[in-house]
């Protein structure tokens, strides 16, 4: 067993607390990475706080991760010492059921479906814990190579940020088209950046134009302030393609509205409430209202190998462990941009 350092939630609203935990020792496939940097995602609070559903605690979020290979198991092939890796927000799945042997994990059929990188009860019947610590082991098959042009520090929100919005980009084949982006933080910038490089005619639909130089230095053509009502009316019909990432209800009547026929709404972001639609915004037009979850570890490592290629990174904010509260309440404010990154060493 390896006994590492990490910051734990010891209560739903309890402040973060240095802490130690163990990790397995390795098995013949395992690897066992140096965790350089670690993003905060909107779910860690979600989850950190219970509004998922209830979850043991201490717990350690964080599936945003981004290190150096330490240690292999005697079995491993794809990686070595040395090698600059990441994982996501999933560690393990069943192997077996038709989704898995399709190499879509993502979407694991087994009793347990995929295992979280966090919160979760992985294959020895452990709970599994994240990120905000100093060391992580995982399974070779859960573990992505990061490209040497990406800075592990911007790597690390890829691995959430970047395959939950490459993921229906690249699903719903966004090249050619026009696409709106709905919310300009830690997934929609993402969003944005990705769909422009992928040659898709991008639109960012914000609360207010606040952001709005942001959003076309990261490649966005338009910018609108969705609390403005004349919004939907100048746009109605436009889009062939909505990627939402916000995490709240809308009115998603009124953003089905401005698909064209055969258009689709993808939900990426996850409110805990039920979302109200109306059957008649799709009907209509014969619109579709979507959802999305993260991608399968080989398009994990396109979407990185993409963004290597088009020098896509996230906007980050480097902060250390201590800040982690701070944090968490500046991303409920949406102050931050566009993402927090704990230095693990720091831990």
């Amino acid at each position: 067993m390896y006994n590492v350092k990490a910051r734990a939630a010891f209560g739903a609203t309890e402040p973060f607390q240095q802490t130690e935990i163990t990790r397995r020792d390795l098995d013949e496939k395992d690897v066992l990475i140096e965790i350089k940097y670690a993003g905060i995602c909107h779910s860690d609070i979600h989850t950190v706080r219970g509004e998922w559903g209830e979850v043991e605690y201490p717990l350690v979020p964080g599936h945003e991760i981004a290190g150096i290979v330490k240690e292999t198991g005697t079995a491993v092939q794809k990686y070595q010492v040395g090698d600059r890796v990441g994982v996501g927000c999933m560690v393990g799945s069943c192997g077996h059921c038709e989704h898995c042997q399709d190499g879509e994990e993502q979407y694991c059929e087994g009793s347990n479906g995929p295992i979280d990188t966090y919160a979760d009860v992985d294959q020895y019947g452990d709970y599994t814990q994240g990120g905000y610590s100093t060391h992580i082991v995982v399974s070779e098959d859960f573990v992505v190579r990061i490209p040497d042009t990406i800075p592990l520090e911007k790597a690390a929100p890829l691995l959430c940020a970047g395959i939950t919005t490459y993921s229906p980009l690249n699903h719903w084949q966004a090249a050619g088209k026009n696409v709106a982006v709905v919310g300009l933080g830690g997934l929609g910038h993402m969003a944005v950046k990705i769909a422009r490089a992928m040659g898709a005619n991008v639109t960012v639909l914000s609360q207010t134009l606040s952001k709005k130089e942001d959003g076309l230095r990261f490649g966005a053509t338009d910018y609108y302030a969705t609390s403005d009502s004349e919004t939907f009316k100048t746009l109605k019909n436009s889009f062939d393609l909505i990627i939402n990432t916000v995490s709240a209800i809308l009115d998603f009547d009124s953003y089905l509205s401005l698909l064209k026929l055969d258009g689709t709404m993808v939900n990426v972001g996850a409110p805990a409430e039920a979302a109200p639609v109306h059957i008649d915004s799709l009907i209509s037009g014969r619109r579709s209202f979507a959802g999305s979850a993260i991608g399968s570890i080989k398009e994990t490592q396109e979407m990185l190998d993409f963004c290597g290629k088009h020098n896509i990174t996230p906007e980050i904010e480097l902060i250390s462990a201590d800040k982690i509260d701070e944090a968490y309440e500046r991303v409920l404010r949406s102050d931050v941009r566009y993402r927090f990154v704990i230095d693990t060493k720091t831990i």
